[in-house]
């Protein structure tokens, strides 16, 4: 099954209620458009709801002009969504209510729940088995809400609308955190950009940021997903909601806090959630499609530039610029995103060269402010650039000028024109004016920044977007059948189980005395290495449990009764199963493998190089298990020092098949082997030049599950 096959499970749709209710019932409801249980009637009412808005009140008959019910049970009609602003301990009894009658969806603003500790998880778990026992879907508690510009629905009581109302546009907005999804809002509504959606989730007793996603791929209304998250819990609903934004064609920009080890301690205290490992999260959002952004500013510029839907797979960018400097400015920036910038072709460069010879039109094609007294040459740049360089993406740099009073309508009219010739093109100005000369070239089909190194990053992402809404999930493997042994295993038997999974380690034998370990190494062929074998020792070198490079018999003998004399003088309880004897392979590069279990992700793979690769330079890469051989390629080129495997200065390239067809069985023998796997360690592991073969093994089992 995949992935998108895999949303089907999960009825995203149902949030409906939620998010576009026919009618609402506010229970706790204020005169006071300023407290918690007033702010929504009060927005609703000015916005123009297109539901029916039932206060509920036992001390009121009329809350701002409406008709004000005493409990629930006597509303005139079944409200499809129920906000709840009343305390915590009488949360439960309005949930109940609501449900009696029949409520499909509750919105609780009550705090003081899971993030307050045991005794408030406990209240929330009460909650939730009421709502789920009526079949109503819960957002919070502890939430700030939701709204739906294009129906006027405003189940939120952010002050943030006191300011401003959003605009409408098609951009969503779903957050974890209340407070910082209105502030995106805010930021947004004050950058002019349209979020016609916000959901914020808060504690996540039931509807997550994984459910507004979903919804949000489903919906007319949204084109463009932005998301802040703090921790997941359901890795299965996150990843059928990514592939099914990615199947409706939709990016989403993902804020994920918690990258520090303090971030991450402030983000489960805040939100009771767990946050799990930030590299692994990192790995699964980017496989499924995720752009993650660093910052608010970083999350609406793409934002921003998503709107127009024009996500260029295999982009490229050329520049055109009145400023040599803003062109080097651009050029850096690129080289940093990774984004290319091919040179112009020779015959195109001598052609712009005909007409302006002091230019400079490799790319950056600087056609000088000479280009601002004749739009000819600037026009005839840009064409070269789109029809010659065939870039799919293009930045032109005109500064202050393009709002001056006298260029801006012939500049406008220009570009309209080379818009219309190019709809597929991605096309981006750096510029200043005023707000209404801004929107005049964003309505001729024009992304404005102010900064051109914003404006490259946010041509570079799009590029992202476009190769991740095109790139199909990783095909699974075939897993194999894995029995794992009651405990740890020792590295003997850690290699015998890999071994039938596929996974080769280099010759060896296990013996039991010196006169064994002789007749092991002349059969093997030297120089061997020698290593003691104990399910209770895994750094053997630390206590003089291995001997490398043994030459002859002799040494063989020696080093087997001297291995076993620093191991019990070192680890005098250890359990000894014996002392292996290996060949001593050489020639190869050091590498390492190993799975790690994510408590929310389940195992995911880990390969670099070894030795200060990985321990200085921090060069690796992480994948979530199960995947085939070409993703396993994959993985292995994506480390920085990857040229050491595929052959830098000279040296023999590795077999990249062998070493992607081992990692790729790591893998599924990880996703086969179930939740008592906690790690393998495979290191290193040599990639030789005609294959791979594991040279240590450790393997990390947990206990038999509790029924």
């Amino acid at each position: 099954m995949t992935m998108v096959e895999g949303s089907m499970r999960y009825d995203f749709a149902a949030l409906g209620a939620l998010l576009q209710p026919r009618s609402v019932a506010i229970v706790g409801a204020s005169s006071d458009p300023t407290r918690i249980g007033g702010r929504p009637i009060a927005a609703m009412l000015s916005a123009g709801y297109r539901g029916r808005i039932l206060p509920v009140n036992p001390g009121r008959e009329e809350v701002q002009g409406l008709p004000c019910y005493a409990s629930v049970a006597e509303l005139p009609e079944v409200p499809e969504a129920g906000i709840v602003a009343v305390a915590a301990k009488h949360a439960p009894g309005v949930v109940e209510a609501l449900g009696e009658r029949g409520c499909r969806s509750v919105t609780l603003f009550s705090a003081g729940f899971a993030e307050t500790g045991a005794e408030g998880e406990k209240a929330q778990a009460e909650l939730l088995s009421i709502a789920r026992r009526h079949g109503m879907r819960v957002l919070g508690p502890n939430t700030l809400g939701v709204y739906n510009v294009g129906i006027g629905y405003y189940g939120t009581f952010s002050s943030s609308l006191e300011m401003a109302f959003p605009l409408p546009g098609n951009i969503g907005i779903a957050s974890q955190s209340g407070a910082y999804g209105a502030h995106l809002a805010a930021v947004a509504r004050s950058r002019g950009l349209g979020a016609s959606v916000l959901i914020t989730t808060g504690n996540e007793a039931d509807v997550t940021v994984a459910d507004a996603i979903g919804w949000m791929a489903g919906s007319d209304a949204v084109d463009v997903i932005c998301a802040y998250q703090e921790g997941f819990r359901d890795a299965g609903r996150l990843i059928a909601a990514l592939e099914a934004a990615r199947a409706a064609g939709k990016p989403v920009f993902m804020l994920k806090s918690g990258r520090s080890r303090l971030g991450a301690s402030a983000a489960a205290s805040h939100t009771a959630s767990l946050t799990g490992d930030d590299a692994v999260a990192e790995a699964v959002l980017a496989e499924h499609g995720v752009i993650r952004v660093r910052d608010t500013e970083q999350m609406l510029d793409f934002a921003y530039a998503a709107r127009q839907r024009i996500y260029p797979a295999d982009n490229s960018l050329g520049v055109i610029t009145v400023s040599g400097g803003a062109g080097i400015v651009a050029t850096d920036e690129a080289e940093i995103a990774g984004l290319p910038m091919p040179l112009m072709p020779e015959e195109a460069q001598a052609r712009l060269k005909e007409i302006l010879p002091f230019g400079a039109p490799a790319n950056p094609l600087d056609c000088t402010a000479q280009a601002l007294n004749d739009l000819s040459l600037f026009e005839a740049f840009t064409r070269a650039a789109l029809k010659d360089g065939g870039y799919r993406s293009i930045l032109c740099f005109l500064t202050y000028v393009a709002g001056g009073a006298t260029l801006a309508p012939r500049l406008l009219e220009t570009l309209r024109k080379i818009r219309t010739d190019y709809p597929d093109r991605l096309l981006s100005l750096c510029i200043i004016a005023d707000p209404e000369v801004t929107r005049a070239y964003e309505e001729a089909g024009f992304l404005t920044f102010t900064d051109p190194s914003r404006a490259v990053r946010a041509i570079a992402a799009m590029g992202q977007v476009g190769d991740r809404l095109a790139a199909r999930p990783a095909a699974r493997p075939r897993l194999p059948r894995v029995t794992l042994p009651a405990a740890s295993p020792d590295e003997h038997a850690a290699k015998a189980l890999l071994a039938d999974a596929g996974i080769a380690a280099a010759p060896e034998r296990i013996v039991h005395s010196a006169e064994e370990a002789a007749a092991a190494a002349q059969a093997l062929g030297f120089p061997v290495v020698m290593k003691i074998v104990s399910p209770d020792i895994v750094h053997k070198s630390d206590i003089g449990g291995v001997r490398l490079g043994l030459g002859d018999a002799e040494a063989v003998r020696a080093a087997h009764d001297g291995i076993l004399d620093a191991v019990r003088t070192a680890a005098p309880e250890a359990r000894i199963a014996g002392v292996l004897v290996a060949r001593q392979l050489t020639g190869g590069v050091e590498c390492l493998m190993g799975i790690n279990r994510d408590p929310v992700f389940g195992p995911v793979a880990v390969f670099g190089l070894g030795g200060i690769f990985v321990e200085i330079l921090d060069d690796v890469a992480i994948r979530p298990c199960p995947f085939d051989r070409n993703a396993a390629r994959e993985m292995i080129l994506s480390i920085k020092a990857a040229g050491v495997l595929t052959g830098a200065r000279g040296r023999a390239p590795a077999d990249l098949d062998a070493l992607a067809s081992m990692l790729s069985r790591l893998s599924a023998f990880a996703a086969a082997a179930g939740p008592r796997l906690r790690a393998i360690d495979l290191n290193p592991v040599l990639a030789l030049p005609d294959g791979a073969c594991a040279l240590d093994a450790v393997i990390e089992i947990g206990p038999e599950a509790r029924a």
